[in-house]
């Protein structure tokens, strides 16, 4: 029986997390079927994921938009929602939805005038439940999916679930798992052979960051990388820039068909300190999401998010000795 989402979603152990969507039809999200193309609609994920990124407080790190399924890996940003006031909570939900309409009074600044203390604070204790939906992945995936779906439903003139009734989601519990999901994340194309080199890989953060990185700039829809751990003086994923790009790029070279499992020992110094070995790597970001299940880290990060959700034993326990060290 599936675990319920809100058991698989701790951030006491962790605010990273890793999120699958599989379409549910033989119709793809994307590619070209029956001499039909559906390439366009990997700029509808790409686009609604960075809109999504600037209203909830939910980070993007990584995505990659695949044929017929999507991957995100997400940060949750629970400080940044807690200091959002009553007036920015209710501008980022109306970017999304309507709202109601005394939320739609209390932003405009002559009927705002006219409301009444016990309507104010109705509109108060409603930015409360928006406020916990901004750092919500459930609703993060749901309004990416049920947009992409309406949109691709309107398209092929059809009605029905689009989706799988249910996205995968996966615990990245220390830096090693995270590092590893997104190397597997933005490398998903080439290792499809739908693209020779990551910044050749269409609609993933990877050439997202690639792009951004030739001009100088940082992406403003990612997650930024503040380097390590002892150098975190503002938020950011705990790795460099340099050290991340490099990694991903030589590792998209082995795992590229005939130099499968082939893996030389020049492989950024990242690994050594993720106390990562060179094969293992390549099993991680080649085989990711069978190593691991509901969540990824050491023994010993794995050993406490099962404490910490009650369960009897410890998932992928065997995977992460023999990967993770």
């Amino acid at each position: 029986m599936p675990k319920a989402r809100k058991s698989q979603i701790s951030l006491l152990d962790t605010p990273y997390y890793h999120c699958v969507s599989r379409c549910v039809r033989r119709a793809f999200l994307c590619g070209e079927q029956d001499g039909k193309s559906f390439e366009h609609r990997r700029q509808w994920v790409e686009d609604r994921i960075h809109t999504l990124s600037e209203v909830f407080a939910i980070d993007v790190c990584a995505y990659a938009v695949m044929s017929n399924h999507t991957h995100v890996v997400l940060h949750v940003a629970k400080d940044k929602a807690d200091a959002f006031t009553t007036e920015e909570i209710i501008q980022r939900w109306h970017k999304l939805y309507k709202g109601t309409l005394l939320t739609q009074r209390y932003l405009s600044p002559e009927l705002c005038k006219d409301l009444h203390e016990t309507q104010i604070k109705t509109v108060e204790e409603t930015a409360v439940v928006w406020r916990k939906r901004l750092i919500d992945i459930s609703w993060f995936m749901r309004a990416l999916n049920e947009y992409i779906a309406r949109a691709a439903n309107k398209e092929d003139d059809c009605t029905g679930h689009f989706w799988e009734g249910r996205f995968k989601s996966q615990a990245l519990l220390d830096e090693s798992a995270l590092a590893a999901c997104m190397a597997y994340v933005d490398l998903n194309p080439v290792r499809a052979k739908i693209a020779k080199t990551p910044e050749t890989s269409a609609h993933t953060s990877i050439q997202y960051r690639i792009n951004a990185a030739r001009v100088g700039k940082t992406p403003k829809r990612l997650m930024p990388f503040a380097g390590s751990p002892k150098q975190n003086i503002f938020q950011g994923l705990p790795f460099t820039l340099p050290d991340y790009l490099q990694l991903v790029d030589i590792t998209s070279r082995y795992i590229h068909p005939n130099k499968r499992g082939i893996v030389e020992h020049s492989l950024p110094t990242i690994l050594e300190r993720l106390n990562i070995e060179h094969e293992q790597w390549l099993i991680l970001t080649t085989q990711f999401e069978t190593c691991f299940k509901h969540a990824a880290g050491k023994v010993i990060h794995l050993e406490q998010y099962a404490h910490n959700q009650y369960q009897q034993r410890v998932q992928g326990r065997q995977s992460a000795r023999r990967l993770l060290g």
